[in-house]
């Protein structure tokens, strides 16, 4: 007879049992799950670390375990039933000689409640190209898969990497994974836009008769609840790779040969995260290990104007997320992390001015999308400045002077704080991979194909590092891709279309092809269109200031782009995005029943438009409907 227990949870403890999945005679094969339990962060199931039939189960739905607790007990399928068949014999001639019981502490992993697409068996083309889940273990190199980079598109490429069954080794340099989205980016700024969001909506229904009086800021508490948000992301990252058995190593990895690196450990504290088996610990001293095949995920860093004084008032965005709220703040950078930032800080009281060197805000986004939130921050900030340069900028004892040049540039200004959003610029030159003999470019980029190989065949770069657009969710579908591709699985990188968002107030997404990048193309389109002060869900929203646009092929009808301006447009999105990808028309859109009233019906109506057939708004025919 063998107890079978939970295994070690990471951080958890007195976790909830929320489903049963075997009773007492079943039989259960190893890896077979047996319980599911609920945390903070995610479902999970607890696989069996024996096989056979099940004699007792030790728990119920609504109980709550930790490491070590007994879930039941499993009696070898052999031994069961030959106790069917005999008297019982002495204990020596009853136990399986085949089956070891594993010891209570062994460290079991979980399984995800998620369905995984399982890969096709390989041929034999790909056989020989994909590394055996032993290969480590008598072979000469350390591990199958080295990442370089927690990210989204690294840690995402080390989880597929090991549910392939490679021996994965994870090097990051910062204390919790998730790179520079979860930690001070993506992440941490979506939960301040959602505190933002609800001041001004608190703000707006005024109009309605509600009034809920003047907001009182607690900057340190807001900042506690944005760290918590992060950490339960970020602890759950760290779980993952524990389940998986990926290994972790904290520090700066960097190439010494085309199958080695050096991570040369940071001076880093680990804080909420707790490094697990495995992982060595920052101050440890510098660590080689060797690979088969490497990715490379080593992301971006925010570009920094030459000739800025070193100055604690002059920050970047992540500086931004630290909430030292200043009474009048500069933006240098229209774009979309410096309006993101400025929205944040113009709820929470800061009188804030941007200044942007091209002719409008959100460069390479269409100006009737952009309009909407132009006409929005106007009324108020203290001023926007386009077509504006800044030419100096000097740190006084009363704040940072800041002297511009340009058709809206005002005299010279003071400001207790100056954000600096102006891009970012790929850390490509940082891991020296010319010791790897991978090529980077001048800027710091490294080239890839299709399927992410450098120019080296066995090492792979994603993200921010290797272009344009510089997106998690871009990054995170190479990463996944570049995995599959070191197993040996024949996959490239076909996305026809990659969604952007400014999760500014109000929202901005586009998809496909923009009207400016079809005029500047000369790509043919037609368009439908449908304003949200004629959608029912907007005007309740009190935001009738919004548009959905579709742009189509005159011939065909497909969708080859759109865009949305209004609140939840990032969400909305992804319906055009998967329009293009399905090669989807006009009518495909028109006909699809959307519920009412939405947002979402409103791509529909933009469709209808096009179409001829929309009754929402009285349009002039241009053509018989079809």
């Amino acid at each position: 007879m063998t107890q079978v227990t939970v295994p070690d949870l990471g951080d958890f403890k007195d976790v909830e049992v929320i489903d049963v999945l075997v009773k007492p005679g079943d039989e259960v094969a190893l890896e077979t799950p047996l319980i599911t339990l609920e945390t903070e962060k995610a479902t999970m199931d607890v696989p069996s670390s024996s096989a056979g039939i099940v004699k007792s189960v030790a728990v119920k739905k609504g109980d709550r375990v930790s490491k070590g607790s007994l879930i039941l007990e499993v009696e070898a399928a052999g031994a069961a039933a030959q106790s069917k068949k005999a008297e019982p014999a002495p204990a020596a001639e009853q136990a399986p000689k085949a089956e070891k019981a594993p010891a209570a502490e062994e460290d079991v992993p979980f399984t995800e409640t998620i369905v995984r697409e399982e890969p096709a068996a390989a041929s034999s083309a790909q056989t020989s190209a994909a590394p055996a889940a032993t290969s480590v273990s008598g072979g000469s190199y350390d591990f199958d898969m080295v990442v370089i980079g927690a990210g989204p598109g690294g840690y995402t490429a080390a989880f597929r990497a090991a549910d392939l069954g490679m021996k994965v080794a994870l090097v990051e340099r910062w204390p919790q994974l998730g790179g520079v989205c979860l930690n001070v980016g993506c992440i941490p700024s979506k939960a301040l836009l959602h505190a933002a969001k609800v001041i001004e909506e608190a703000h707006e229904i005024e109009t309605a008769g509600i009034t809920f009086g003047q907001p009182q800021i607690d900057a340190t508490k807001l900042r506690a609840w944005k760290g918590k948000v992060v950490g339960k992301l970020t602890g759950g990252l760290s779980m993952l790779a524990k389940q998986r058995k990926v290994e972790v190593i904290r520090g700066i990895g960097r190439f010494v040969s085309p199958h080695e690196i050096s991570i040369a450990n940071t001076d880093m504290t680990p804080t909420t995260t707790v490094l697990s088996k495995g992982e060595n610990a920052p101050g440890e001293g510098a660590r080689k290990i060797s690979f088969k095949n490497c990715i490379i995920a080593a992301g971006s860093e925010s570009v920094r104007l030459p000739g800025l004084p070193n100055d604690p008032r002059i920050i970047d965005s992540t500086g931004a997320l630290d909430l030292d709220l200043p009474k009048r703040m500069l933006v240098i950078g229209g774009g979309i992390i410096g309006l993101e930032m400025a929205c944040v800080y113009d709820a929470l009281g800061t009188k804030v001015s941007v200044v942007e060197l091209t002719e409008g805000l959100i460069p390479g986004c269409d100006r009737d999308l952009v309009r909407p939130l132009e006409k929005r921050i106007s009324k108020r900030y203290e001023k926007i400045m386009v077509k504006t340069k800044v030419t100096q900028v000097e740190a006084l004892r009363e704040g940072i002077r800041v002297t511009f040049e340009g058709e809206q540039a005002p005299e010279p200004q003071i400001y207790d704080k100056v954000l600096v959003a102006v891009g970012r610029s790929p850390n490509g030159k940082k891991i020296t991979a010319e010791a790897a003999g991978v090529k980077v470019n001048e800027r710091g980029f490294i080239p890839v194909d299709k399927q992410m190989r450098t120019n080296v065949p066995h090492i792979f770069a994603i993200g921010d590092i290797v272009g344009q657009p510089m997106l998690a969710h871009k990054a995170s579908h190479e990463g996944k891709l570049a995995a599959e591709v070191a197993y040996g699985e024949k996959r490239y990188f076909d996305a026809r279309v990659i969604p952007s968002v400014a999760y500014t107030d109000p929202e901005i997404a586009w998809v496909g092809v923009t009207e400016t990048e079809a005029k500047a193309k000369g790509i043919a389109f037609e368009k439908g269109s449908f304003p949200w002060s004629a959608n029912a869900r907007s005007l309740t929203l009190g935001r009738d200031d919004g548009m959905t646009k579709v742009l189509f092929d005159p011939q065909t009808h497909r969708v080859i782009g759109g865009g949305i301006v209004g609140p939840n447009a990032g969400d909305l999105i992804s319906e055009l995005a998967l329009a293009i990808e399905m090669n989807c028309d006009a009518a495909d859109l028109g006909l699809t029943i959307h519920p009412h009233p939405t947002l979402s019906e409103t791509i529909m109506l933009a469709a209808e438009a096009f179409e001829g057939t929309l009754t929402d708004l009285y349009v002039p025919k241009k053509k018989a409907a079809r």
